[in-house]
């Protein structure tokens, strides 16, 4: 094995090393590591939304929702929302 075949080789194992070591990092990102952490408390959880619960009912409802006074109301408010011009604008 003359020298430069054992360089070709070494160069050849590095990359396998460094492609191994990469797919490995990649593989273990969504994993974590370290010390689990503590699991969420009251306070990180979300207020549930009245509106968006109104909006999931009437969803479900279906044709049904056209003729109900609640979900008019909850959609003209959506809308109301979503389309009023906002302040600085």
């Amino acid at each position: 094995m003359d020298g430069k075949m054992l360089a070709r080789l070494a160069a050849v194992v590095a990359i396998a090393v460094a492609v191994t070591a990469a797919a490995t990092h990649l593989a273990r990102d969504g994993k974590p590591t370290g010390p689990q952490s503590s699991p969420p408390t009251a306070i990180d959880t979300p207020r549930p939304d009245p509106l968006r619960e109104t909006l999931g009912r009437c969803r479900e409802m279906g044709e049904a929702a056209t003729r109900n006074p609640e979900c008019l109301a909850a959609w003209d408010e959506n809308r109301r929302h979503f389309l009023s011009p906002t302040p600085g604008n």
